[in-house]
């Protein structure tokens, strides 16, 4: 989740939707990769890097997971800010500290890597602790690096590949219109500020779940029934879509617990998989959205947490 107010200090007000009601993300800003290469600019090393995160955002959670699921909780170090968001940005305060530089606001990270960004300050952020700079802050790029560029560290995990070569083609189409009318489809619903944004966003939005509810009435993963990256992108969405998108973004026409069986089946099947649901942090993600003033201005956080990832066990 991030605001359309960048660097402009804290008079900027913190706003989410363009003039004319549409929300649109930005493109991220820092696109280098980690390799399995000694001679490359950012090798592959044990605790080089550091992930930056916030337990709130679906985009930062992919990148939790896929280091949950190969293993790299001993290779990449983790920071988390603090769940709450204003217009200066994602903050560290309250026990969510900086460990490295001990800054007060994500900005001063990017302010390390480039003193002349001028953008939005979101998350998750890859840091390199060698040469001090930022080497990705765009999440599909840092769970690919995270797939595959640190296996021979961790060779027990080297034969889970979540984007296998033969289902890379397959896997990039349903990604694309995952992320425009799922991912990114309930913030162009839930920031919209005209009935005409909201109504030509929300209805694709159905019509995607209901595609995906019967893809997985016949499979238990999104391609070749195995599970991939595109299970990643999608699943922090539907964790977060009953306790948080289905009233507060009013993408209210269906529920996942009452109305998709498919999908929660495939939903209790991902939690449950080891690792998966020390990723989930219930109560910072639903502060994270309802106190945002600018959306929810009474800050009152609803008590429902959405349906039970943990039973029935799914094998």
């Amino acid at each position: 989740m991030t605001a359309t107010a960048q660097n402009n200090g804290p008079s900027s007000k913190l706003t989410f939707a363009d003039a004319d009601g549409e929300f649109r993300r930005q493109v991220s800003s820092f696109r280098d990769t980690i390799q399995d290469d000694p001679h490359a600019r950012f090798p592959a090393e044990k605790g080089r890097y550091h992930l930056y995160v916030s337990y709130g955002c679906p985009w930062a959670q992919r990148t939790l997971i896929v280091r949950a699921l190969k293993g790299l909780e001993d290779i990449i170090s983790v920071d988390s800010v603090h769940w709450f968001l204003d217009e200066r940005g994602w903050q560290f305060k309250d026990g969510y500290e900086d460990s490295l530089h001990g800054s007060k606001f994500i900005s001063e990270i990017y302010y390390k890597a480039n003193p002349d960004y001028n953008a939005r300050f979101t998350v998750p952020v890859l840091w390199d602790k060698k040469t001090n700079t930022i080497v990705n802050n765009e999440s599909s790029d840092i769970i690919r690096m995270f797939n595959t560029a640190f296996d021979r560290l961790v060779p027990e995990k080297a034969g889970l590949d979540l984007y296998p070569v033969d289902l890379r083609a397959e896997i990039d189409v349903i990604n694309g219109w995952l992320y425009d009318s799922v991912n990114n489809g309930v913030y162009k619903s839930g920031f919209a500020t005209t009935q005409e944004a909201y109504d030509k966003h929300v209805h694709p939005l159905f019509e995607s779940l209901d595609r995906l509810d019967d893809i997985l009435s016949k499979a238990d993963y999104l391609v070749d029934g195995q599970l991939t990256e595109a299970d990643i992108r999608l699943w922090p969405t539907i964790l977060r879509f009953d306790p948080v998108y289905h009233g507060h973004f009013k993408c209210n026409i269906k529920s996942i617990e009452k109305d998709y069986p498919n999908i929660l089946r495939w939903a209790r099947r991902i939690y449950q998989k080891p690792g998966v649901a020390g990723t989930v942090r219930m109560d910072v993600i639903k502060a994270c959205y309802y106190k945002v003033v600018s959306i929810n201005p009474t800050g009152i956080i609803p008590a429902g947490n959405g349906p039970d990832l943990a039973a029935p066990k799914i094998l």
